[in-house]
Parts: C-alpha cells; sequence; structure tokens
C-alpha cells in the first residue's frame, strides 16, 4: 500500500469516527433534554401510517422529516460497512445494521430519550440498505474496488463539513 492510498485510508476512516460521534449526538445525546413519558411502539408501520393518515400539517411536516431523517442517517452506515468490512454480503451488514438500530431504540426507550419505535429500526434498515446498495451500485459502474474507493472517498470529503457543521455546531431538533 502507497502512502496516497493509507492517506485515504485514514482519510476515510476519520469521518467514518465523525459520523458516528453524529449519529450519537442525534439518536442520543441531543435527546437527553427530553423528559416526556416514556413511549414505546412494537407494532410494525404503525407510527408510520398515524402521520400518514393525520389530518394536521405539522404532524405531516414532523412526519415526512422523521421518516426521512430516519432512512437517511443509516444511509452512510450501509456504505461504510461496504467499504470497510471484507464480508460484502448484503445480509450479513443488514444484520448489523438492525442490531445497531435495535440497540439505539432500547437505549431510547430504556433512558426515556425518545421512543423505541419498532417503525425506526424499519427506517433505520431501509436507509443502510440503501447505503449497502449504492457501494454495490458503484461497483457494478465502476467494476473497480479501488475506484469504489475513491469516488466514496469524495463523496466523504464533500459530506464531511456537514458532519462537522452538525457535530459541532447545528442544533438538533428531531
Amino acid at each position: 500500500m502507497n502512502k496516497r492510498e493509507r492517506i485515504k485510508i485514514v482519510f476515510l476512516y476519520g469521518v467514518f469516527i465523525c459520523y458516528i460521534l453524529l449519529l450519537i449526538k442525534i439518536l442520543l445525546v441531543s435527546r437527553i433534554s427530553y423528559s416526556g413519558p416514556r413511549s414505546i411502539n412494537l407494532i410494525p408501520f404503525y407510527s408510520i401510517k398515524e402521520y400518514i393518515y393525520s389530518n394536521s400539517a405539522t404532524i405531516k411536516r414532523f412526519a415526512f422529516g422523521n421518516v426521512i431523517g430516519n432512512i437517511a442517517i443509516f444511509i452512510p452506515l450501509g456504505a461504510y460497512l461496504s467499504l470497510f468490512k471484507n464480508d460484502k454480503k448484503v445480509i450479513t451488514n443488514l444484520l448489523f445494521i438492525f442490531i445497531v438500530s435495535l440497540f439505539v431504540e432500547i437505549i431510547q426507550g430504556l433512558l426515556s430519550i425518545g421512543a423505541l419505535d419498532i417503525d425506526d429500526i424499519i427506517l433505520n434498515c431501509l436507509g443502510g440498505l440503501i447505503g449497502i446498495l449504492g457501494y454495490k451500485f458503484l461497483l457494478f459502474i465502476l467494476r473497480d474496488e479501488k475506484k469504489v474507493h475513491t469516488a466514496i472517498t469524495i463523496l466523504s470529503a464533500i459530506g464531511l463539513p456537514l458532519i462537522l457543521f452538525y457535530l459541532f455546531m447545528g442544533r438538533m431538533r428531531f
């Protein structure tokens, strides 16, 4: 491995660490001030159905942000898992994403810092799957693992300022 490849790997791991810190901030730390009642939903698609059938514009706006946010926040995890792990199987990476999402939801439920919601796990897994399939798509198009690494490095370089902004200066209102 030459010096350029080592720098690229160190950069990718650095961005990945920043992303993990952002996940922790969004999913756990930013919710610590939440002092509402403990909310648990174990019925798949119940919350999403409630959002869809609501007559309130405020709830629909919140729902859209919640659904899209839960998907979007796990897309990078799917891509990075595919990038870093030797086992590139979709099901293995998706299982890891499921476990991470389940762990986060259990912590939120136990500490009353959000809602333990099966729909969040489903949406997080969908986001992770999009990231995994995005990686596979890049591999199919570029047909070379090194080119995929370069493409993800470029995407990471573009996304890093956003991650750092939200990590250190952005106020989370999820």
